[in-house]
């Protein structure tokens, strides 16, 4: 014969549930969100200026997530130079630059933060 027993309550499972459906731990993406612009507009390369200053973010809460958009507003001729400058790009006499990875570099102390963050909020008790 096997026998199961369980003592005890679901109070930790509960608390932890409601606590994620909350969404609590998300109050704080404002912070992380302009750290990011202030990480991207440090690290990206400088000629004018113009690119690292215009980076900005936009949160999007949807049903079952939030989201922050980086977004680079500097454009010429069509062409995202934020881009540009992370991938390369050709020249109009054949040549070729080549991209700096300047953008995960910057980003990544950023997204580990906000993940250990939210872990932290969302485990507390």
């Amino acid at each position: 014969m096997i026998k199961f027993v369980q003592k005890g309550n679901f109070n930790h499972t509960e608390k932890f549930l409601k606590k994620v459906s909350s969404k609590q731990f998300f109050r704080n993406l404002e912070k992380y969100a302009q750290k990011g612009v202030d990480a991207l507009a440090s690290a990206t390369p400088i000629n004018s200026g113009k690119t690292a200053s215009s980076w900005s973010y936009e949160i999007r809460t949807g049903r079952n997530s939030v989201e922050i958009y980086w977004t680079n507003s500097n454009i010429n001729k069509g062409v995202n130079i934020a881009v540009i400058i992370q991938y390369g790009h050709g020249t109009r006499n054949g040549g070729y630059v080549q991209g700096r990875d300047y953008i995960n570099p910057a980003m990544r102390p950023i997204f580990d933060e906000i993940a250990n963050n939210v872990w932290r909020e969302v485990t507390s008790a």
